[in-house]
C-alpha cells in the first residue's frame, strides 16, 4: 500500500510538472534565448537524458537579466526534470526535489537513504505525516524493528497509520506490553470495531489475567461488535454464570440467539442453565443481600453489585459496590472497575472515569481500566 501511494504521488508530481512545463508563455513573455534551451531541456528530459536536460536549464539561467516570468518558467522546468529523474539530475534545492528523491529512493528499495532523506524533507518544509509513516516502514523493511519502534513511538502524532506501524514493529520485537500500549492509543484515536479488535486481541494475550479481567475483556468485545462466533457467546455466558451474574448471562444468550449463532442443542442447554441460575438467584437474593451486609468484609456486596449491574439496576449496584469497598475488599482494582461500570450505567460518566483512574496497581488492571475508559469516553 505504501509503495502504491508513493507511485501515485510520484506520477502526480511528474504529470503536474509536465503540465507546467508545457504551458510556457509565448515569446513575448519569454525571450528566445531563454525559451529555446528550455524547450530543448523538456525534449531531453522526456527521452531520459536528464543530465543533458539540466545543462540546457543552466544555459537558460546563464542568459542573465531574467524577468520574473522567465525565472518562474526556469524553475518549473528544473522541478520537472528533478521529479522525472527522481532527484538524480543534480543537487536537490527545493521541496519538489526533496519529495522526488524520497519517492525514488523508496521505490528503489534504498531504505537507508529514505531514512536519511528525512532531513532533506525537513529542510524544505516538505516532511508530512505520510512521509513519516514511510520512514517508519523503511526501518521495518531493513529489519530494524527496534529502530522502527523508536521512530513510530516518537511520532505518534503522525496519525493512526504510524501507530499501526509501531504496533507491528513492537510485535516483531516481542514487546507485548508496548504493543498493547500502542493498541490503546490506536483505539483512543479512532475507536472503530477494527481497531478495537486489535486492542482486544492484544489484551487477550496478556499473561496472568484474573477471571474478572477476562469477563471485562469479553464484555468489551460484545459492546464493540467483536464477538467472533458462537464460542465467544458461550464463553462469556459461562463466565457470568460462574460469577453468579445469571441475568447478564441471559442477555448475552439472547444476543447470541438474535445473531443466529446460538441455535444448536448445546445452545439450548445453555439457555436452560441460565434460566435455572436466574431462578435460584432471584429466590435467594434477599438472604444473600442480608448476609453480605452482615459480613466482615465487602466481597459479597461487591459480587452482588456486579450482578445488579448486569440486571440494569445501576443505582442499587453503585450503592452495593460502594458499601463493599467501605468494608474492604481483596482486589481493590476490580472493585473500582465494577463501581465505574455501574456508575456509567447510572449516567455518572465523570464519576465512572474517576473510579477507573484508581484501578492501576498492576499492568493488567491498568489495561482493563484503560479499555473501559476509552469505551466510556466515546459512548454516546
Amino acid at each position: 500500500m505504501i509503495a502504491k501511494n508513493l507511485r501515485a504521488a510520484a506520477t502526480a508530481l511528474v504529470v503536474g510538472m509536465a503540465a507546467l512545463a508545457a504551458s510556457m508563455p509565448a515569446d513575448a513573455a519569454v525571450r528566445s534565448a531563454v525559451g529555446k534551451p528550455l524547450q530543448e531541456a523538456q525534449t531531453l528530459a522526456a527521452s531520459g537524458n536528464y543530465a543533458g536536460a539540466m545543462s540546457k536549464v543552466k544555459a537558460a539561467e546563464a542568459v542573465g537579466g531574467l524577468s520574473a516570468e522567465e525565472a518562474k518558467i526556469v524553475k518549473q522546468m528544473k522541478d520537472y526534470i528533478t521529479v522525472k529523474s527522481g532527484g538524480a539530475a543534480g543537487p536537490v534545492d527545493s521541496a519538489v526535489g526533496a519529495q522526488a528523491k524520497f519517492n525514488a529512493d523508496y521505490r528503489a528499495g534504498k531504505y537507508r537513504e529514505v531514512i536519511a532523506d528525512e532531513e532533506l524533507l525537513r529542510k524544505y518544509s516538505a516532511l508530512t505525516a505520510e512521509y513519516q509513516v514511510v520512514i517508519a516502514q523503511a526501518y521495518y523493511q531493513l529489519g530494524d524493528y527496534k529502530g522502527c519502534v523508536n521512530y513510530a513511538t516518537s511520532h505518534t502524532g503522525a496519525g493512526t497509520d504510524m501507530i499501526k506501524r509501531g504496533m507491528l514493529c513492537a510485535f516483531k520485537t516481542g514487546d507485548d506490553q508496548l504493543s498493547r500500549d500502542l493498541a490503546e492509543k490506536l483505539v483512543a484515536a479512532n475507536p472503530s470495531p477494527e481497531n478495537w479488535s486489535q486492542l482486544i486481541g492484544s489484551a487477550e494475550r496478556a499473561k496472568g489475567l484474573t477471571d474478572s479481567q477476562t469477563r471485562d475483556i469479553y464484555r468489551i468485545k460484545l459492546l464493540t461488535g467483536n464477538m467472533k462466533g458462537a464460542d465467544d457467546y458461550f464463553t462469556l455466558a459461562q463466565l457470568l454464570i460462574a460469577a453468579k451474574a445469571p441475568f447478564e448471562a441471559g442477555a448475552v444468550v439472547e444476543k447470541g440467539q438474535a445473531a443466529k449463532l446460538l441455535v444448536d442443542a448445546r445452545a439450548q442447554r445453555l439457555a436452560g442453565l441460565v434460566k435455572q441460575a436466574q431462578a435460584t438467584n432471584a429466590a435467594g437474593f434477599a438472604k444473600a443481600m442480608a448476609d453480605a451486609q452482615k459480613a466482615k468484609d465487602g466481597e459479597e456486596l461487591l459480587r452482588i453489585g456486579e450482578d445488579l449491574t448486569g440486571q440494569g439496576k445501576y443505582a442499587d449496584a453503585v450503592s452495593a459496590i460502594q458499601a463493599g469497598i467501605g468494608k474492604g475488599v481483596k482486589d481493590t482494582d476490580n472493585a473500582q472497575i465494577r463501581l465505574a461500570v455501574a456508575q456509567f450505567g447510572n449516567k455518572q460518566k465523570a464519576a465512572a472515569l474517576s473510579s477507573l483512574e484508581k484501578a492501576k496497581s498492576n499492568p493488567n488492571s491498568k489495561l482493563v481500566s484503560h479499555m473501559w475508559a476509552i469505551y466510556i469516553r466515546n459512548a454516546k
